[in-house]
């Protein structure tokens, strides 16, 4: 049976792994967004599943561990917020990462998102030049808070 690490653990490991070690699911129901954040994250040798809604991406992490979860908040069918309520209910979920990755770019919005579980914030657009860095950032600011 695998070890079931802490939060602080997975992010401690995606602080120290380089990108080429991440298996991330991205869910977004912007076909545009979620190509992009793909296109950059495989680019830098990333393992990435995509999910078009918060439904089908609940069914990918059935099939899929990801050690990163990239979550647009606004999506039909099954929006961010209620996915990220079952990923931290989930046992073999609980623990991962989540970084909202969202067009909602107020203070208000990530304060809220903080308090839903979420690990990071990130708002689109993103530049293509600094979305890992983004990663990393929200990565290093929620270490530095003391998960």
């Amino acid at each position: 049976m695998a070890e079931k690490r802490s939060t602080k653990e997975m992010l401690q490991a995606l602080q120290s792994q380089g990108v080429q070690d991440w298996v991330v699911l991205i869910v977004d129901d912007d076909p545009d967004n979620l190509e992009l954040a793909c296109f950059i994250l495989t680019w830098q040798q990333a393992t990435v599943h995509t999910a078009l809604d918060g439904q089908e991406g609940l069914e990918l992490l059935q099939k899929i561990k990801p050690n990163l979860i990239l979550l647009d908040l606004s999506m039909p069918n099954l929006d961010g917020w209620a996915m990220i309520e079952q990923i931290r209910n989930m046992p073999h979920t609980a623990q991962t990462p989540v970084i909202a990755l969202t067009a909602h770019a107020m203070e208000t919005d990530r304060y809220r998102a903080e308090n839903a579980g979420f690990d990071g914030y990130i708002t689109k657009p993103f530049r293509i030049s600094g979305f890992v860095g983004g990663i990393y950032d929200c990565v290093s600011r929620t270490m530095s808070a003391g998960v």
